[in-house]
């Protein structure tokens, strides 16, 4: 029979040396080393090591006093790489971001954390944070961005006591390489503040104007001029909420009677022409939710029964497009509706529209979607479902640690989804590149899943970018 390790002639001349060596440690470096050797390739000096320190070598233990300095070379690199410490962080180091995002950057907005972030899509990281006022009670973060990328405009909501006392609204500008704040312009106290805060605020066509909803109940919309840093005006708009960027110098409303405002600016940001249209949706039968995309100079809405209103934008007084449905009869029939806290996304490019969809009763316009539909706006027939990826799923499979191609990572992949209901997703995002991605976002648990947007496929889930998100933003 071979004899084992611990038979060697290395082992009896251990036990004979110096008392200072203790089979403990000598168990440690055999382990260490046999770590080692296992991470370097099969050959050269490494698998020549002696056997009590490689117990899984094959050849007989080295005569030569050579090898034998290696054995111990070897052992010292061990306990130098075992022993080192964690490296010192720099800390104050200010880094900026590239002068033009990343074709798969997107923001998303939390409430809790108040905060917008920035992740990469294709990386699946965060890349920097932007803090919003409010001091705690604050539900609208939603930025906007200038045309030539350099700034970012955030309207914001502070109180002198945290979240009481003598309250002011602001429009603040940021530096969008560094986010550092660049200006404050005072604006009333009036914002509106609400949940998730789809169309609060808007940016002229050509980057001048910023309009912010004002909601107290009285509805207006307070204009900021941000090239020369002013607030201009307070424009009435009773009965008529929200706002939509339509032109250089316009801005888009909805009324309570399911009509649409029109409100147009002169070269100093004070109105011209504020006019109403006659009604384009019933909102007693089936109003239109607030959560509309554009894709050029139009507009798309959607009702809650899931009717599409196309309103065109780019004369004096906006165009009303004739409908179509998301929804066919088979699909009504089996209760299909659209849904989420922002429920359409649209690559203008392409002209493929992004519908989140759940299977629910009458006003479940809010529920989180389990599908995502996909429309080609010029024939308006879908072209393709794409199921949700289990966001609770997939945020327990990222718990338990199993990620990549390991064996728990298979195991939860089948399994969980099998056994943990799909709470679903609430939002939905389509870069503009082209090859575009699609961002889902899941409240509960917290979660990201991007998927490829032209064929569908999962790139890469991403857990906890959040608290409580609200809103999602291309730049």
């Amino acid at each position: 029979m071979k004899p084992g390790w611990r038979s060697t002639r290395w082992t009896r001349r251990l036990k004979r040396s110096s008392k200072s060596i203790s089979w403990p440690r000598v168990t440690g470096m055999r382990l260490v080393t046999t770590i080692m050797v296992r991470l370097l390739p099969r050959s050269g000096p490494w698998y020549r090591a002696p056997r009590f320190l490689h117990p899984d070598a094959t050849m007989r233990p080295p005569r030569t006093r050579r090898a034998r300095l290696r054995a111990i070379l070897l052992w010292l690199a061990a306990s130098g790489v075992a022993g080192a410490g964690p490296q010192p962080e720099t800390v104050g180091k200010v880094v900026a971001l590239p002068a033009r995002p990343g074709p798969h950057w997107f923001w998303l907005s939390d409430i809790l954390l108040h905060r917008t972030a920035l992740f990469d899509a294709d990386a699946g990281e965060l890349l920097a944070t932007l803090s919003s006022g409010s001091g705690g009670v604050g539900f609208v973060i939603a930025p906007l961005f200038a045309p030539d990328h350099r700034e970012v405009y955030l309207a914001e909501t502070y109180y002198s006591r945290g979240v009481r006392g003598e309250r002011t609204d602001v429009v603040t500008v940021y530096d969008a390489a560094t986010l550092q704040p660049l200006e404050e312009i005072g604006i009333p106290p009036r914002r509106a503040e609400y949940f998730p805060g789809n169309a609060a605020n808007a940016l002229s066509d050509d980057g001048r104007f910023a309009a912010v909803f004002n909601l107290t109940p009285v509805t207006s919309l307070s204009i900021v001029d941000v090239k020369s840093r002013r607030f201009t005006t307070e424009v009435s708009t009773p009965g008529c909420s929200l706002v939509y960027a339509a032109g250089p110098r316009r801005f888009l409303m909805l009324c309570a009677n399911g009509a649409a405002l029109t409100v147009a600016l002169d070269d100093t940001g004070h109105e011209t022409r504020v006019e109403r249209s006659e009604p384009f949706f019933d909102p007693q039968k089936d109003p239109v939710t607030e959560k509309a995309v554009r894709r050029g100079s139009e507009w798309l809405f959607v009702s809650f029964e899931g009717v599409v209103h196309p309103v065109d934008v780019a004369g004096d007084t906006p165009r009303f497009g004739e409908t179509w449905s998301l929804v066919g009869d088979a699909d009504r029939r089996a209760a299909w509706r659209v849904g989420g806290g922002q429920h359409l996304a649209v690559h203008a490019a392409s002209g493929r529209l992004y519908a989140l969809m759940h299977q629910g009763g009458p006003d479940t316009h809010k529920e989180a979607g389990t599908e995502v539909w996909v429309y080609d706006l010029a024939t308006r027939r879908r072209v393709q479902r794409i199921p949700v990826l289990n966001p609770l799923a997939g945020f327990v499979g990222q718990q338990l640690a199993a990620s990549g191609r390991s064996r728990m990572a298979r195991f939860t992949g089948w399994f969980l989804p099998k056994v943990l209901p799909n709470p679903g997703v609430e939002r939905i995002l389509v870069t503009q590149d082209d090859h575009p991605v699609l961002v889902m976002s899941a409240s509960l648990p917290p979660t990201l899943t991007i998927h490829d947007a032209m064929t569908g496929a999962v790139v890469r889930q991403v857990s906890e970018p959040g608290l409580a998100a609200s809103l999602l933003f291309a730049p």
